[in-house]
């Protein structure tokens, strides 16, 4: 006796995968540009109509004026220079000392009970409290104004490379014994590897506190700076020169900002930022 046939099951097609859409270059731009134009625009109506009184609210051909004098004259660029060299120097000092400690404390679980307290003690103390000590440890100049952004960036760096390390998936180290890593090639080849895509966002945010607090600390124990330029401007009551001093730091900030996250497209790093 013949079994009936079974009918064949159709194959199933197998759902191609949806490529990801990636917004065109031209969006990248034109959006930014959109909302740039409109909050112009919007500026420039609140100014047409005497909103604000023109001391309170400078107008948008004001602040282009005052930018063409600040250049002309030479203080505009000079206060760049002085800003980014403080920063600069501020900023390396805490990332060369920060990451190796939160290295540290990473891979010592002692060592992170006996001095997290402290270091978040340090982290939620507000760096702009330093400014009586500064002026008095080391006087008017560059000095003071590094010691703060030391201050201000040193120890979110230091807690997030320690976090990072901190989460290092187990199975990690357990495959460098098998390869018999140990000390500096254990750092070289497994730690800091993993936890660099992290330290790279640590050092873009630090970096924007270091930008903040630069302007204040310029304002109080600098003669010179971007931040000095705003509080001069507020003295002599030329906001539209306090404005353009503002586009300029906002813009240093984005660009700079950009160049770290460059650092997120190098090969050895790409994987943590892929989605």
């Amino acid at each position: 006796m013949q079994m009936p046939e079974t009918p064949e099951r159709p194959e199933t097609p197998v759902p191609a995968a949806t490529p990801v859409r990636k917004g065109s270059n031209a969006f990248r731009f034109v959006l930014p540009g959109i909302v740039l134009l409109s909050l112009l625009l919007m500026w420039y109506f609140i100014s047409y109509i005497n909103l604000f009184p023109a001391y309170a609210l400078p107008s948008p051909g004001a602040v282009f004026k005052s930018f063409i004098e600040e250049v002309v004259a030479g203080r505009l660029i000079s206060d760049i220079i002085a800003s980014l060299w403080r920063v600069g120097v501020g900023f390396v000092i805490s990332a060369v000392l920060g990451i190796p400690v939160g290295l540290w404390l990473g891979q010592h679980l002692y060592a992170r009970q006996a001095f997290v307290p402290i270091l978040n003690f340090f982290r939620f103390l507000s760096p702009l409290a330093w400014i009586p000590f500064a002026i008095l440890w080391f006087h008017i100049g560059d000095k003071p104004a590094v010691f703060l952004i030391f201050m201000a960036t040193f120890f979110p760096l230091v807690l997030a490379t320690m976090s990072a390390v901190a989460t290092i998936p187990s199975i990690y180290f357990r495959v460098a014994q098998d390869y018999n890593y140990k000390g500096i090639e254990l750092l070289t080849k497994v730690t800091f590897p993993a936890v660099t895509p992290q330290v790279i966002t640590a050092l873009r945010v630090s970096y924007g506190i270091a930008w903040v607090v630069i302007v204040a600390a310029e304002m109080v124990g600098c003669q010179d700076g971007l931040g000095y330029g705003i509080w001069e401007a507020r003295n002599g009551l030329r906001l539209d020169s306090a404005v353009c001093y503002m586009i300029i730091i906002g813009l240093l900030g984005m660009g700079i900002d950009r160049l770290l996250a460059q650092l997120t497209k190098l090969p050895n790093v790409r994987w943590g930022y892929e989605r």
